[in-house]
């Protein structure tokens, strides 16, 4: 076994035995809650700049397969795991986790208690950590929690612009057509695109960079900001469009990294989470239908709103309702433009392998394409 060490930036450490690459890494530390999906996880780009702890104890069961990839690499920044799977029991595998590991360089750590370290993280939250295996465990300690310290914090970073897709790309519809969405891509997941396509919509990608006018250049039905990594203060550009797109009556559907800057765009502030929300296993109410979905979540930033559930958006969009809130923390969860055709949610209704609660948002997205072309 090689030796690895995980150190935190409060100085607290973990010693295990190197999994996936040798060598180090630099992150921001957070836990996911989810007992399967690790494979989603590790493809899902909002995962860029984070080392993710999974808080199942056994991982790896089931391999890896291309099937199931959310996009074409793996984005964590580390991996921490208490005990990885010795062997693959599934016959959709094309290979097991540790081999993914070390495909992509993801340096990660396995045979730590992993329930005392989500228990330090639930209670100091999320902070800088890093990964050190091999010759680099072997250095002086001191020496490793000055680098962790040294490492960029997750407030107040840009991340789109790394994990955007660079060229456009057009994907077909199936089945009858219905319309046509322009995605911005923040990080956005193969499912949501397949979720689209399924409903009989054309989808075009455009890079994170792309203006509002580029995106309303084909007329589409729909404009969609998609989930992504990073803080969504330090998206004043991404948000400066949107409010164009607000402006011109195009229905307007966002998720996660989408739903923040949404709220900013319609004048409310975002703020950081102590430790986030990640997992399959997240209660909602939907306030619109009175029904409670478990969803699956990837974020360490929220939308703040002031009174409500109805309020006034302070940019000047009309009236805002708070549509979706955690039964958990009364995090805001989504919300529904009631003057204009937008509405968000903070978590992934594409969800793989799962929940499947909040795959209707897709469909509501399509009531919305069609009440829209029926008011003009």
């Amino acid at each position: 076994m090689t030796k690895a060490v995980l150190v935190l930036e409060d100085g607290r450490t973990f010693n295990g035995n190197a999994y996936g690459a040798v060598g180090k890494t630099l992150g921001e530390i957070v836990f996911a809650t989810g007992m399967t999906g690790y494979q989603e996880t590790l493809t899902d780009p909002s995962y860029a700049g984070q080392i993710v702890v999974q808080t199942a104890p056994h991982i790896g069961n089931t391999g890896v397969n291309k099937r199931d990839e959310e996009s074409a690499k793996i984005w964590v920044e580390g991996y921490v795991v208490r005990d990885p799977s010795r062997v693959v029991s599934n016959f959709r595998a094309d290979d097991s986790l540790g081999n993914e590991l070390e495909k992509f360089n993801v340096v990660g750590i396995s045979g730590i208690d992993t329930r005392a370290l989500t228990r330090h993280l639930r209670s100091l939250g999320v902070m800088r950590a890093g990964v050190f295996s091999g010759a680099e465990a072997e250095r002086a300690l001191d020496s490793l929690v000055e680098e962790v310290r040294a490492g960029e914090k997750m407030a107040g970073r840009s991340l789109s612009s790394l994990v955007t897709t660079p060229e456009v790309i057009f994907s077909k519809h199936q089945g009858d057509r219905v319309g046509h969405v322009a995605i911005l891509d923040l990080g956005c997941k193969a499912s949501t695109i397949e979720h689209m396509n399924e409903r009989g919509l054309d989808v075009t990608l455009y890079p994170a960079g792309t203006s509002a006018d580029e995106l309303l250049n084909q007329s589409p039905d729909a404009v969609f900001y998609s989930n992504g990594p990073g803080d969504p203060s330090a998206a004043e550009a991404q948000v400066a469009e949107l409010r164009k797109i607000l402006s011109s009556g195009t229905p307007f559907f966002g998720i996660c990294f989408g739903n923040q800057l949404l709220g900013r765009a319609l004048g409310f502030e975002t703020y950081k989470l102590a430790f986030g929300h990640r997992g399959i296993n997240q209660p909602v109410l939907d306030r619109t239908t009175g029904k409670v979905e478990v969803t699956a979540h990837n974020h360490g930033f929220a939308v703040k709103v002031n009174g409500g559930p109805e309020v006034d958006s302070p940019a000047g969009f009309g009236r805002v309702l708070v549509s979706h809130v955690s039964l958990n923390d009364n995090v805001v969860e989504g919300l529904q433009c009631l003057d204009i055709p937008a509405f968000s949610v903070q978590y992934h209704p594409e969800a793989a392998a799962g929940p499947h609660d909040s795959n209707y948002l897709f469909d509501r997205l399509i009531e919305v394409i069609e009440s829209n072309r029926g008011n003009n």
